[in-house]
C-alpha cells in the first residue's frame, strides 16, 4: 500500500495520464491549456493521454462550460473526473455497533445500513455479516456489485498499514493478526457473486481525522481528531496524509498513562481510557446506580441532561485535556476536534478547561478546538476517500488502464 514514483507535478515527457487525472482531480489544471501548462506536455501528447482516461470513462467534459485558455485563443473545455463510472463499499465497526454504506467516487452516500454488531463475536462472524449488509446496500443503492471497485473499512483498534492486521487491539479480542482484508473480501464475494475488490483497512480515529478534514478543513496542514467512545483515539491528518507512526500506532492516546490506579483493558493500570472513556465513564454511572453498559448509553444520558452524566464527563474532559495539552504543544495542530459519544457540552468544557490551562500560549493561540461535523458518518467518508485516493493514485492509475487495454 505504500506510495511509489508517479507523483503529479512532473514535467515533460514523465507526466503520465495518472498525473494528468490527478491534476483534474485536485482543481490544479481542469482544462487542455492549463495541463499543458501545468506539465510541459505538448497538446499532442495530452490530448493521447486524456484520450486514454476518457475510454476507460474516468474523465469527462465538465458542466461548467468553456473557460478562458491560459495558453490564449479561443476558450477551453473544462475536464473534470467522471465519479459515476463505479461505487465504493465502506464500513464503521465499533465495539457495538457497526455502519456501512455505499458512496460515490467523489463520497456521496448512496446508501447506509446500521445496527448491533459485537465486535467481541469474532472476525468471522462479524465479517461475514458485513458482506450482507453490503449486498443489501448495493441492492438499495440500485447498483450492481460489478460496479464496485473497492471497499473501506474502519476498525477499533491499531491496524498496520501493509498487513490491513490490527495489532495488539484491545478492544478486539481475537482480532490480532487477523487477515481482515482476505475475510471481507470473501464475504463480499460469497454474498454478491462479484470478484473480489481491493479491501483497505484502517483505524476509525485515523479515517474520522481524514473525512472529516477533508469534508470541512482541506487547508489545514495539521489537523488533528480526539475520538472518546469505548476507548479513547487519535487521527492526524499532515498535509492532507493521516500520519501513521512507524507501524500504525500513533494517536493510540487512551493508553497514555495518568497516574490512576484503575486497570485498563489492555492489561496495565492508570491508562487515559481507563479513566476518562465512554467505557470508564458508563462504569462510574453504574456503580453510582445509574445504569450504563457503554460509551453509546452516556451519550443517550447525556441527551437526555442527567445532571451525574454530565458531571462525569465534564471530569473525564478535563483529564482528556490535560493529555491534550502536551499533544497540541507536540503537534501545534490549527484544529483540535473532539468527536465519538462523549463529544458534547460537558466534556468539551472540561477539555477545554485544562488544555488552556496547560499548554502553552504560543500552542494555542491559532488552535480551533471544535467538535464533528460529519458525526457517525465521518469514518465512512475517510474509509470512502482512503479507498479513492488508494486506487486513483498516478502510478495505480496507469496499471488500471494498462489492465483495461487503454
Amino acid at each position: 500500500m505504500t506510495g511509489r514514483p508517479g507523483r503529479t507535478g512532473k514535467s515533460g515527457s514523465q507526466a503520465s495520464a495518472g498525473d494528468l487525472l490527478e491534476l483534474v482531480r485536485s482543481g490544479r489544471a481542469v482544462t487542455r491549456g492549463a495541463l499543458q501548462q501545468a506539465t510541459g506536455l505538448s497538446r499532442a501528447t495530452v490530448g493521447q493521454r486524456l484520450d486514454r482516461l476518457f475510454r476507460a470513462g474516468w474523465l469527462r467534459e465538465g458542466a461548467g462550460g468553456p473557460v478562458g485558455s491560459p495558453l490564449g485563443g479561443r476558450p477551453s473545455i473544462t475536464l473534470e473526473f467522471d465519479g459515476s463510472h463505479a461505487v465504493v463499499l465502506a464500513a464503521d465497526l465499533d465495539t457495538r455497533h457497526a455502519r456501512a454504506a455505499v458512496l460515490t467516487l467523489t463520497g456521496e452516500i448512496l446508501a447506509e445500513r446500521s445496527g448491533a454488531l459485537v465486535i467481541e463475536d469474532g472476525p468471522e462472524a462479524v465479517l461475514g455479516e458485513l458482506g450482507r449488509w453490503f449486498a443489501g446496500a448495493l441492492a438499495e443503492a440500485g447498483h450492481r456489485a460489478a460496479e464496485v471497485c473497492g471497499i473501506g473499512l474502519a476498525v477499533p483498534g491499531p491496524v498496520d498499514r501493509e498487513s490491513g492486521r490490527v495489532v495488539q487491539p484491545p478492544i478486539m479480542p481475537g482480532w490480532d493478526g487477523y487477515d481482515i482484508r482476505g475475510r471481507l473480501s470473501r464475504a463480499f464475494t460469497e454474498h454478491t457473486g462479484a470478484p473480489a475488490v481491493p479491501v483497505l483497512v484502517d483505524n476509525d480515529a485515523n479515517l474520522m481525522a481524514y473525512g472529516e478534514q477533508r469534508a470541512g478543513y482541506p487547508d489545514c496542514a495539521a489537523f488533528a481528531l480526539v475520538k472518546v467512545s469505548t476507548g479513547i483515539g487519535a487521527g492526524v491528518v499532515v498535509d492532507g496524509s493521516i500520519y501513521r507512526g512507524v507501524d500504525g500506532g500513533a494517536g493510540d492516546i487512551g493508553h497514555i498513562r495518568v497516574g490512576a490506579e484503575a486497570l485498563c483493558r489492555c492489561g496495565s493500570y492508570g491508562c487515559l481510557a481507563a479513566v476518562a472513556s465512554g467505557g470508564a465513564v458508563a462504569r462510574r454511572l453504574t456503580e453510582a446506580g445509574v445504569p450504563a453498559a457503554s460509551g453509546s448509553d452516556v451519550r443517550d444520558l447525556l441527551a437526555a441532561g442527567h445532571p451525574e452524566a454530565a458531571a462525569l464527563a465534564r471530569e473525564a474532559g478535563r483529564r482528556v485535556g490535560d493529555v491534550l495539552a502536551t499533544v497540541v504543544t507536540l503537534l501545534n495542530p490549527g484544529v483540535l476536534m473532539i468527536a465519538g459519544d462523549l463529544a458534547g457540552t460537558p466534556f468539551l468544557t472540561g477539555v477545554r478547561e485544562l488544555l488552556y490551562q496547560r499548554a502553552l500560549p504560543r500552542s494555542t493561540a491559532r488552535l480551533e478546538v471544535v467538535t464533528s461535523r460529519l458525526g457517525e458518518r465521518a469514518a465512512l467518508a475517510g474509509a470512502g476517500a482512503l479507498v479513492v485516493e488508494h486506487l486513483y493514485a498516478p502510478w495505480r492509475v496507469e496499471e488500471r488502464l494498462a489492465a483495461l487495454g487503454v
